[in-house]
Parts: structure tokens; sequence; C-alpha cells
């Protein structure tokens, strides 16, 4: 599930490297029809819950086998292969992991990302939320009610990778988010496949 996008006070939210990832796990109701849009070759769906709260799934196929994509998306060095170049768990938790789009950044550093796993099913299922964002990310009181859930899956060859994320309010800031993550999310997922077709990211050449 991909850390926030870096961002600065007063500027605009814009995709990075790595992308966002959140995730939670919940079972919805959609009080409307789902939208779709096609991103690539990644499917996005959103849906309205019962509270008026958006719901956003990105699903997308992976060249690789699920084992390999569990500990891409659950593991410090998995995401180092493809999201981001310096990851590690916390030293103070170990259901926390930290990332940052600068190598030299510091644990708890101004710059981090802190994700908290909720609940995990190695090879199935990873839930967390994330409990840090960059200074001066914006909206950051209404993103950190979202949570969200990474679901992977064998089909055929390949690892069905699906992300829902929920919990974005229908007020201008969840609609603020959910028009960058549409997008940013999307990202995220292609980079994932990317990682399987050429190979780990060589940050030194980033």
């Amino acid at each position: 599930m991909r850390p926030i996008a870096r961002v600065a006070s007063g500027v605009r939210l814009r995709p990075m490297i790595g992308r966002t990832l959140t995730f939670a796990v919940a079972t919805f109701v959609a009080f409307a029809e789902p939208g779709a849009a096609a991103t690539g070759a990644v499917r996005v769906t959103t849906s309205v819950e019962a509270d008026m709260s958006r719901t956003m799934v990105h699903e997308v196929l992976v060249d690789a086998p699920v084992a390999d994509v569990w500990t891409a998306i659950s593991t410090p060095q998995g995401w180092m292969s493809w999201a981001v170049p310096a990851a590690w768990i916390s030293p103070a938790d170990p259901d926390i992991l930290e990332t940052s789009y600068d190598r030299t950044e510091a644990p708890g550093g101004p710059g981090t990302i802190q994700q908290r796993f909720v609940a995990r099913i190695p090879g199935r299922l990873l839930v967390f939320r994330t409990i840090k964002a960059p200074a001066g990310f914006p909206h950051w009181e209404t993103y950190r009610g979202v949570t969200s859930l990474f679901e992977i899956e064998t089909v055929g060859h390949q690892t069905r990778v699906r992300l829902t994320s929920t919990g974005y309010p229908d007020n201008d800031a969840g609609r603020a988010l959910i028009a960058f993550f549409e997008r940013g999310n999307a990202q995220t997922l292609e980079s994932l496949q990317r990682r399987f077709v050429t190979g780990p990211v060589d940050w030194e050449k980033r």
C-alpha cells in the first residue's frame, strides 16, 4: 500500500515516484451504482456508501507469483524494490512501516511517511492506515481517516492485486483527495507491474 506523494506546504497534490498507498478492511454496501474508469492496465471503480463517503478500488494483474508480490508490498526490502528508496520497520513498533523518498531521511523525520499494519493474512491480505504524512501534506486531517487494503490472489500465472481505499468524506477535502488518488494509486500499481517486468528500481539512477 504506497506511501504518500511528498508535497510542500501550499503546493497542490501531485503524483510522484512510488505514489500513495493506503489500506483498510471493511465490508461495503454500495448506496449507488459504482462508476468506473480505465487508467492504462489498471481498472478503477468508485462507489458511494450509505453514509455518502466514497470507496475507491484499483485492480491490476501482475506478472509474478503471489509470494513475490506479497514480499513487494509487505516488507521494507520489497517496497524499496519498486516504490521508495528508503523503508524500514519502526524500531518503536514492529507494526509500523516507515518510508521516505529521501534516502538520507532519519526515522521520524519531517519527510517520512508511517503506515500502521492493522491486519495481515500472508499471501492474501494486507491492511493498514497512514498515521504520519510528510510535513505540509494537504488535507491531512481528512486523509488520516482513510483506510485501505491490499488483496492478492493467483490468476493463472499472474497475481491479481486489488487496492481498496475507503472513508473519503463527501466534502471538498474528500473530493480533492479522491481526485488525486484515483490517478496516484493507479500509478502506484503500474510501478508494481513494472517492477516484475524490468526488475527492481535502481535508485542510484533516479
